[in-house]
Protein backbone atom coordinates (compact mmCIF):
# COMPACT_ATOMS: atom_id res chain seq x y z
CA UNK A 1 0.00 0.00 0.00
CA UNK A 2 1.32 3.60 -0.98
CA UNK A 3 2.56 5.49 2.18
CA UNK A 4 1.17 9.28 3.46
CA UNK A 5 3.74 12.13 2.19
CA UNK A 6 5.01 14.68 4.46
CA UNK A 7 2.38 16.90 3.31
CA UNK A 8 -0.55 14.65 4.19
CA UNK A 9 0.82 13.93 7.27
CA UNK A 10 0.55 17.49 8.75
CA UNK A 11 -2.76 18.12 7.19
CA UNK A 12 -4.43 14.55 8.94
CA UNK A 13 -3.05 15.73 11.89
CA UNK A 14 -4.55 19.34 11.17
CA UNK A 15 -7.75 17.15 10.51
CA UNK A 16 -7.46 15.26 13.96
CA UNK A 17 -6.61 18.72 15.75
CA UNK A 18 -3.07 17.63 17.18
CA UNK A 19 -0.86 19.48 14.83
CA UNK A 20 -1.43 23.01 17.32
CA UNK A 21 -0.56 20.72 20.04
CA UNK A 22 2.92 19.73 18.08
CA UNK A 23 3.51 23.23 16.38
CA UNK A 24 6.80 23.70 17.92
CA UNK A 25 7.86 20.34 17.15
CA UNK A 26 6.93 20.70 13.52
CA UNK A 27 8.39 24.00 13.57
CA UNK A 28 11.54 22.49 14.08
CA UNK A 29 11.15 19.63 12.26
CA UNK A 30 10.36 21.89 8.99
CA UNK A 31 13.58 24.02 9.62
CA UNK A 32 15.77 20.66 10.26
CA UNK A 33 14.31 19.55 6.75
CA UNK A 34 14.71 22.71 5.59
CA UNK A 35 18.51 22.96 6.56
CA UNK A 36 18.71 19.42 4.40
CA UNK A 37 17.41 21.28 0.68
CA UNK A 38 14.10 20.86 2.19
CA UNK A 39 12.80 17.75 -0.10
CA UNK A 40 9.72 16.03 0.62
CA UNK A 41 11.67 13.21 1.76
CA UNK A 42 13.75 15.05 4.76
CA UNK A 43 10.37 16.94 6.12
CA UNK A 44 9.15 13.01 6.36
CA UNK A 45 12.26 12.01 7.92
CA UNK A 46 12.08 14.97 10.52
CA UNK A 47 7.91 14.34 11.08
CA UNK A 48 8.95 10.88 12.14
CA UNK A 49 11.77 12.69 14.57
CA UNK A 50 9.41 14.73 16.20
CA UNK A 51 6.55 12.14 16.05
CA UNK A 52 8.38 9.15 17.74
CA UNK A 53 6.51 5.76 17.77
CA UNK A 54 5.89 5.34 21.49
CA UNK A 55 2.87 5.13 23.61
CA UNK A 56 2.35 8.85 24.09
CA UNK A 57 1.77 9.09 20.25
CA UNK A 58 -0.17 6.67 20.29
CA UNK A 59 -2.42 7.56 22.62
CA UNK A 60 -2.48 11.27 21.57
CA UNK A 61 -3.37 9.99 18.05
CA UNK A 62 -5.81 7.72 19.06
CA UNK A 63 -7.51 9.91 21.67
CA UNK A 64 -7.65 13.00 19.27
CA UNK A 65 -9.10 10.59 16.00
CA UNK A 66 -11.94 9.17 18.04
CA UNK A 67 -12.73 12.33 19.54
CA UNK A 68 -12.71 14.55 16.30
CA UNK A 69 -13.63 11.98 13.24
CA UNK A 70 -17.36 11.07 13.26
CA UNK A 71 -18.59 7.51 12.36
CA UNK A 72 -20.43 7.78 9.91
CA UNK A 73 -21.92 6.05 6.49
CA UNK A 74 -23.28 9.02 4.72
CA UNK A 75 -21.63 8.04 1.72
CA UNK A 76 -23.85 5.05 1.44
CA UNK A 77 -26.87 7.19 0.95
CA UNK A 78 -25.69 9.97 -1.15
CA UNK A 79 -26.33 9.92 -4.81
CA UNK A 80 -23.15 9.73 -6.27
CA UNK A 81 -21.06 9.39 -3.85
CA UNK A 82 -18.52 5.90 -3.21
CA UNK A 83 -16.78 4.64 -1.09
CA UNK A 84 -12.90 3.20 -1.69
CA UNK A 85 -10.10 1.47 0.41
CA UNK A 86 -7.42 3.38 -1.83
CA UNK A 87 -5.08 5.59 0.27
CA UNK A 88 -5.91 8.66 -1.78
CA UNK A 89 -9.28 8.24 -1.98
CA UNK A 90 -9.02 8.01 1.74
CA UNK A 91 -7.24 10.90 2.43
CA UNK A 92 -9.60 13.32 0.39
CA UNK A 93 -12.41 11.95 2.04
CA UNK A 94 -11.35 12.11 5.70
CA UNK A 95 -8.57 14.58 5.31
CA UNK A 96 -9.42 16.94 2.66
CA UNK A 97 -13.00 16.99 2.91
CA UNK A 98 -13.30 16.70 6.47
CA UNK A 99 -15.80 13.60 6.51
CA UNK A 100 -15.91 10.45 8.72
CA UNK A 101 -16.49 7.11 7.83
CA UNK A 102 -16.96 3.38 8.91
CA UNK A 103 -14.39 1.00 10.50
CA UNK A 104 -12.43 0.04 6.38
CA UNK A 105 -12.17 3.83 6.31
CA UNK A 106 -11.63 4.90 9.50
CA UNK A 107 -8.84 2.52 11.13
CA UNK A 108 -7.45 1.96 7.53
CA UNK A 109 -6.39 5.38 6.98
CA UNK A 110 -5.26 5.11 10.80
CA UNK A 111 -2.96 2.59 10.04
CA UNK A 112 -1.13 4.38 7.38
CA UNK A 113 -0.96 7.42 9.94
CA UNK A 114 0.62 4.70 12.55
CA UNK A 115 2.77 2.98 9.69
CA UNK A 116 4.63 6.15 8.42
CA UNK A 117 4.96 7.37 11.92
CA UNK A 118 7.24 4.02 12.46
CA UNK A 119 4.45 2.18 14.73
CA UNK A 120 4.43 -1.86 13.65
CA UNK A 121 0.61 -2.08 12.30
CA UNK A 122 -1.42 -5.49 11.37
CA UNK A 123 -4.77 -5.12 10.58
CA UNK A 124 -6.83 -7.76 11.68
CA UNK A 125 -10.78 -8.84 11.00
CA UNK A 126 -13.84 -8.69 13.66
CA UNK A 127 -17.12 -10.58 14.02
CA UNK A 128 -19.44 -7.49 15.76
CA UNK A 129 -21.64 -8.57 18.02
CA UNK A 130 -25.38 -8.34 18.09
CA UNK A 131 -27.39 -7.44 21.30
CA UNK A 132 -30.76 -8.08 19.14
CA UNK A 133 -30.05 -11.56 18.39
CA UNK A 134 -27.42 -12.59 20.94
CA UNK A 135 -24.91 -13.53 19.04
CA UNK A 136 -22.11 -12.58 16.75
CA UNK A 137 -22.25 -11.44 13.12
CA UNK A 138 -21.71 -14.59 10.34
CA UNK A 139 -19.57 -12.25 8.48
CA UNK A 140 -15.97 -12.90 8.90
CA UNK A 141 -15.06 -9.20 7.88
CA UNK A 142 -17.78 -7.41 9.63
CA UNK A 143 -15.23 -4.87 11.59
CA UNK A 144 -11.29 -3.99 10.65
CA UNK A 145 -9.50 -3.64 14.44
CA UNK A 146 -5.49 -2.71 14.32
CA UNK A 147 -3.06 -4.50 16.37
CA UNK A 148 0.15 -2.12 17.04
CA UNK A 149 3.35 -2.50 18.36
CA UNK A 150 5.08 1.06 19.91
CA UNK A 151 8.97 1.32 19.63
CA UNK A 152 9.28 -0.33 23.47
CA UNK A 153 7.55 -3.47 21.82
CA UNK A 154 4.82 -2.96 23.48
CA UNK A 155 1.59 -4.63 21.85
CA UNK A 156 -1.56 -2.68 21.43
CA UNK A 157 -5.19 -2.93 20.37
CA UNK A 158 -6.25 0.35 18.47
CA UNK A 159 -9.47 0.81 16.95
CA UNK A 160 -10.98 4.47 15.94
CA UNK A 161 -14.02 3.04 13.78
CA UNK A 162 -16.01 1.36 16.07
CA UNK A 163 -18.90 3.65 16.44
CA UNK A 164 -18.70 3.37 20.47
CA UNK A 165 -15.41 1.77 21.47
CA UNK A 166 -12.36 2.95 23.76
CA UNK A 167 -10.98 6.35 23.77
CA UNK A 168 -7.15 5.01 24.23
CA UNK A 169 -5.87 2.05 23.03
CA UNK A 170 -5.91 -0.90 24.94
CA UNK A 171 -3.32 -3.10 25.76
CA UNK A 172 -3.44 -6.42 23.74
CA UNK A 173 -1.66 -9.00 26.17
CA UNK A 174 -3.93 -7.86 29.33
CA UNK A 175 -6.65 -10.39 30.38
CA UNK A 176 -7.65 -8.10 33.24
CA UNK A 177 -10.35 -5.28 33.10
CA UNK A 178 -9.18 -1.71 31.19
CA UNK A 179 -10.66 1.13 32.55
CA UNK A 180 -11.07 3.93 29.86
CA UNK A 181 -12.56 6.94 30.03
CA UNK A 182 -15.88 5.18 27.90
CA UNK A 183 -15.53 2.28 30.23
CA UNK A 184 -14.34 -0.95 31.34
CA UNK A 185 -12.88 -2.40 28.84
CA UNK A 186 -11.47 -6.42 28.53
CA UNK A 187 -9.87 -8.83 26.28
CA UNK A 188 -10.97 -12.09 26.78
CA UNK A 189 -9.55 -15.11 24.95
CA UNK A 190 -11.60 -18.29 23.33
CA UNK A 191 -10.90 -21.43 23.73
CA UNK A 192 -10.15 -21.55 19.20
CA UNK A 193 -7.62 -18.88 19.87
CA UNK A 194 -9.95 -15.96 19.19
CA UNK A 195 -10.31 -12.77 21.35
CA UNK A 196 -13.71 -11.16 22.25
CA UNK A 197 -13.64 -7.43 22.72
CA UNK A 198 -16.15 -6.57 26.19
CA UNK A 199 -16.77 -3.02 27.05
CA UNK A 200 -18.64 -3.41 30.62
CA UNK A 201 -18.93 -7.08 30.67
CA UNK A 202 -20.69 -6.67 27.10
CA UNK A 203 -19.42 -8.41 24.19
CA UNK A 204 -18.63 -5.60 21.55
CA UNK A 205 -17.06 -8.16 18.55
CA UNK A 206 -14.87 -11.28 18.23
CA UNK A 207 -11.21 -10.81 16.49
CA UNK A 208 -9.54 -12.98 14.65
CA UNK A 209 -5.85 -12.09 15.38
CA UNK A 210 -4.89 -13.59 11.74
CA UNK A 211 -3.09 -9.62 10.42
CA UNK A 212 -4.57 -9.30 6.71
CA UNK A 213 -3.78 -6.84 4.43
CA UNK A 214 -6.36 -3.89 3.66
CA UNK A 215 -7.29 -5.21 0.16
CA UNK A 216 -8.26 -8.25 2.29
CA UNK A 217 -11.21 -5.91 3.36
CA UNK A 218 -12.41 -5.24 -0.18
CA UNK A 219 -14.77 -7.70 -0.36
CA UNK A 220 -16.41 -7.02 3.47
CA UNK A 221 -16.49 -3.15 2.08
CA UNK A 222 -18.28 -4.25 -0.97
CA UNK A 223 -21.32 -6.25 0.92
CA UNK A 224 -21.41 -3.41 3.74
CA UNK A 225 -22.32 -0.72 1.25
CA UNK A 226 -24.28 -3.25 -1.39
CA UNK A 227 -26.31 -5.80 0.54
CA UNK A 228 -30.05 -4.99 1.62
CA UNK A 229 -28.98 -6.87 4.89
CA UNK A 230 -26.13 -4.75 5.69
CA UNK A 231 -26.83 -2.29 8.83
CA UNK A 232 -25.08 0.61 6.83
CA UNK A 233 -27.80 -0.13 3.73
CA UNK A 234 -30.48 -0.10 6.75
CA UNK A 235 -29.57 2.86 8.68
CA UNK A 236 -28.34 6.52 8.09
CA UNK A 237 -25.90 7.29 11.19
CA UNK A 238 -23.39 10.11 12.16
CA UNK A 239 -22.13 9.80 16.00
CA UNK A 240 -19.66 11.09 17.37
CA UNK A 241 -18.03 11.19 21.04
CA UNK A 242 -18.07 14.51 23.47
CA UNK A 243 -16.65 15.28 26.59
CA UNK A 244 -19.23 14.53 28.50
CA UNK A 245 -21.05 11.71 26.25
CA UNK A 246 -22.01 11.84 22.80
CA UNK A 247 -23.88 13.31 19.89
CA UNK A 248 -25.56 11.25 17.13
CA UNK A 249 -27.92 11.90 14.12
CA UNK A 250 -29.84 8.78 12.77
CA UNK A 251 -31.52 10.20 9.71
CA UNK A 252 -33.56 13.04 11.13
CA UNK A 253 -33.42 12.09 14.71
CA UNK A 254 -31.00 14.01 17.06
CA UNK A 255 -29.93 11.98 19.91
CA UNK A 256 -27.61 14.13 22.51
CA UNK A 257 -26.22 12.26 26.04
CA UNK A 258 -24.58 14.12 28.69
CA UNK A 259 -24.10 14.09 32.27
CA UNK A 260 -27.89 16.02 32.44
CA UNK A 261 -29.28 12.34 30.45
CA UNK A 262 -30.32 11.51 26.96
CA UNK A 263 -32.33 13.82 24.54
CA UNK A 264 -33.87 13.27 21.46
CA UNK A 265 -35.19 15.37 18.80
CA UNK A 266 -36.87 14.99 15.70
CA UNK A 267 -34.97 17.43 12.70
CA UNK A 268 -37.94 18.09 10.59
CA UNK A 269 -36.68 20.70 8.35
CA UNK A 270 -33.73 19.95 5.51
CA UNK A 271 -31.96 22.76 6.65
CA UNK A 272 -32.35 21.84 10.25
CA UNK A 273 -30.44 18.39 9.35
CA UNK A 274 -27.37 20.36 7.06
CA UNK A 275 -26.96 22.52 10.18
CA UNK A 276 -26.83 19.68 12.65
CA UNK A 277 -24.38 17.91 9.91
CA UNK A 278 -22.32 20.96 9.94
CA UNK A 279 -22.36 22.27 13.51
CA UNK A 280 -22.12 19.01 15.42
CA UNK A 281 -19.90 17.16 13.04
CA UNK A 282 -18.01 19.46 10.65
CA UNK A 283 -19.26 18.16 7.72
CA UNK A 284 -20.81 20.26 4.64
CA UNK A 285 -23.12 18.58 2.88
CA UNK A 286 -25.24 20.18 -0.13
CA UNK A 287 -27.98 18.01 -0.07
CA UNK A 288 -29.94 15.90 3.08
CA UNK A 289 -28.91 11.92 2.87
CA UNK A 290 -31.95 9.73 2.45
CA UNK A 291 -32.50 6.09 2.49
CA UNK A 292 -33.40 4.72 -0.81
Amino acid sequence: MPELSADQITAYLDRIGVRDALQDTLKDASRGAASRAASKDALKAALKDALKPDVDTLRLLHRAHVLTVPFENLSVHLPGEETSLELPALVDKIVTRRRGGFCYELNGLFAALLEAIGFGVERMAARTYSAERGAFTNSPLDHLALRVTDAAGEVWLADVGFGKHSELPLRYTERGAQPDPFGTFQLVETADGLLDVQLNGSPQYRIDPRALELADFEMGRWWQVTSPASVFRRNLMCSLPTPDGRVTLNGRRLITTDADGRREKVLKEDAAVLAAYRELFGIELAAVPTIA
